[in-house]
């Protein structure tokens, strides 16, 4: 990035998904020291708090292929707005979710400032489901495709996707797809990088070959859901899956991603506060953010 500016984003959305709790995500990351952590880094950090999110027990759940999605759109559209007002200052946003639909609303608004962009999107699972296709109806599991222009999502003051150019998606740390979504990988010509990839390459040249594939014009966004991490170091995620990233993985993926300064923006999402032991994956997000903005040992 040009400066040394960020500002903070909250988003506590957990209606996408069908486990509680991630809501309270940002206050869990925020609690782990995420403005100390950027300002020893030497960002002048700016928390401007968080966007209204309404709650299953009061949201309409009114189409069981897109549970919850006018709700989850009206949320969207202010993180948009609100991404879109930090992205004209030329400050860096770090968005805290919530569960992964917080994406459309980050894309949506990198996009309405700098036109289609490039996205390195760090997870186990490939969120490329649309509301025809998803076996859960969970909108978590949609929001790249939404962003590809592939679910006929709309966000309230912002322009029709795609948002994204699927020429500069990078799916790092996949390791589960659903038959839906391979078909659209394979349409769309996305770059997967999935684990078994990251075991037979090496994690340095997949992510020298994802920061490449992302990089041009426009924006650059990092969407880190820490569920890309295995359990055994990220318990507090909805959907775990053994066989993820080790510790270090996790920190060489950012640090590197870091090294190629790339990005403008940054989100770290999926961080359940109901299932964490002892605040270890509010901590690790805290770790891997200040890792993906450039923090290093020497």
């Amino acid at each position: 990035m040009e400066n040394n500016r960020v500002a903070i984003i909250g988003a506590p959305l957990d209606l996408g998904s069908s486990r509680r709790g991630v809501d309270m995500g940002p206050s869990a990351i925020r609690y782990s020291g995420l403005q100390e952590r950027l300002e020893r880094l030497g960002f002048a950090v700016d928390d401007r708090g968080n966007v209204a999110a309404e709650i299953p027990e009061v949201a309409s759940e009114s189409d069981e292929h897109a549970r919850f999605l006018p709700a989850i759109l009206a949320s969207c559209s202010q993180i948009a707005r609100r991404v879109a007002e930090v992205a004209r200052e030329e400050d860096l946003p770090v968005v805290l979710g919530g569960d992964h639909s917080i994406a459309m609303g980050t894309l949506a608004g990198l996009h309405s400032v700098h036109g289609p962009g490039g996205v390195i999107w760090v997870d186990a699972h490939g969120d490329l489901n649309n509301p025809e296709n998803s076996p859960s109806g969970n909108v978590h599991g949609m929001p790249l495709a939404a962003a590809l222009g592939q679910c006929g999502f709309s966000l309230d003051g912002m322009q029709e996707a795609p948002w994204v150019d699927p020429h500069r998606v990078a799916l790092v740390g996949v390791r589960a797809l659903d038959p839906g979504e391979k078909e659209l990988v394979a349409k769309l010509g996305l770059q997967v990088f999935t684990m078994s990839d990251i075991d037979r390459r090496g994690l340095p040249e997949v992510m020298r070959q994802a920061t490449e594939r992302v990089s041009g014009d426009g924006f650059v966004h990092l969407s880190l859901d820490v569920d890309v991490c295995d359990p055994e170091i990220a318990p507090g995620v909805g959907t775990p899956i053994r066989g993820g990233f080790s510790y270090r993985e996790a920190h060489l993926a950012m640090e590197l991603i870091a090294e190629a300064q790339i990005l403008t923006s940054v989100e770290v999402v999926e961080v359940n506060p109901v299932l964490d032991h002892a605040d270890e994956t509010g901590i690790l997000a805290v770790e891997l953010v200040a890792s993906a903005l450039g923090a290093s040992i020497l």
